[in-house]
C-alpha cells in the first residue's frame, strides 16, 4: 500500500493555527490576479487554485466561491459545479502532468486534517510510480521539481484549450 506522507506540513498546519488569518479563498478570487494568486480556472460557482504547499507537482484544488465549511450546506448548483471542475481538472492534469493517478480527497474539519477548515475545498493531488523518496523522512525536505509559475502557465493554457472546445 502507498502512502501519501508529508511531515513537513505540519510548520504550515501549526501556523495557520496560531495566527488569525482572512481566507485565502475568499480573499484571493476578488484580486483578480489570477496568475499571482495561483488561479488556474473559474467558473461561475467555484474555481481552481493551485496549492501553494504542493504535496507533488500540479496539486490543485476546486474551491467554491462561497464561504462554507459544512459540506450539507453546500446547495446543489455548487457541489454540481464543483464535481465538473474535479472532472475538468482531472482531463487537465492528466494532458499536462501525465499523472500514473490521483489522489482526489476532501478533508471536513481541522482533526481530520484540513489546514484552512473553514473554507471547504476539494485536493487533487497527481502521483507518479515511485514518486515518494528518503528526502522528507530524512531532511525535513519535499522535491517539487517544477516551479509554481511554470506549472500555473500549463495548467492555465489546458483549461483555456478545454473549456473553449
Amino acid at each position: 500500500m502507498d502512502r501519501l506522507w508529508a511531515p513537513w506540513r505540519m510548520e504550515y498546519i501549526l501556523s495557520t493555527q496560531e495566527e488569525e488569518q482572512e481566507c485565502i479563498f475568499c480573499e484571493k478570487p476578488k484580486e483578480k490576479d489570477d496568475k499571482a494568486n495561483l488561479i488556474v480556472h473559474r467558473s461561475q460557482l467555484s474555481f481552481v487554485i493551485m496549492n501553494k504547499y504542493p504535496y507533488n507537482n500540479g496539486h490543485v484544488m476546486v474551491v467554491p466561491y462561497v464561504h462554507e465549511s459544512d459540506y450539507l450546506n453546500l446547495s446543489d448548483d455548487i457541489l454540481i459545479d464543483m464535481q465538473r471542475l474535479i472532472q475538468l481538472s482531472i482531463r487537465a492534469l492528466n494532458k499536462t502532468m501525465h499523472p500514473h493517478g490521483l489522489n482526489i480527497g476532501i478533508n471536513l474539519g481541522r482533526t481530520a486534517g484540513a489546514g484552512i477548515d473553514e473554507h471547504l475545498h476539494y485536493h487533487l493531488v497527481p502521483r507518479w510510480n515511485g514518486d515518494t523518496n528518503f528526502m522528507p523522512i530524512l531532511n525535513d525536505t519535499k522535491v517539487v521539481s517544477e516551479s509554481l509559475a511554470d506549472s500555473w502557465e500549463k495548467l492555465h493554457s489546458i483549461f483555456q484549450k478545454l473549456t473553449s472546445i
